[in-house]
């Protein structure tokens, strides 16, 4: 989505100014919330780049936790 960031200045009148002025406009973008995740894909573990919203409804299986251990921690 796009925006504009909106710069003002002065003290508002509320505070006992004359009020604010807008200064500039500059354009902006809305970017939604990305993480890498590692998840369940077609029964293989990948990274995938998922937005928060989709792992808050659970439209993402994430990978199970690993409980690997080295070979020489296993025989003691």
């Amino acid at each position: 989505m796009k925006g504009s960031i909106i710069w003002r200045s002065g003290k508002s009148k509320k505070s006992g100014g004359i009020g604010t002025h807008i200064t500039a406009i500059t354009k902006r973008k809305f970017l939604p919330n990305l993480q890498r995740v590692k998840a369940l894909i077609n029964g293989e573990v990948r990274y995938i780049r998922v937005t928060t919203r989709a792992l808050k409804k659970g439209l993402v299986t994430k990978a199970p936790k690993r409980n690997w251990k080295k070979p020489e921690a296993a025989k003691n």
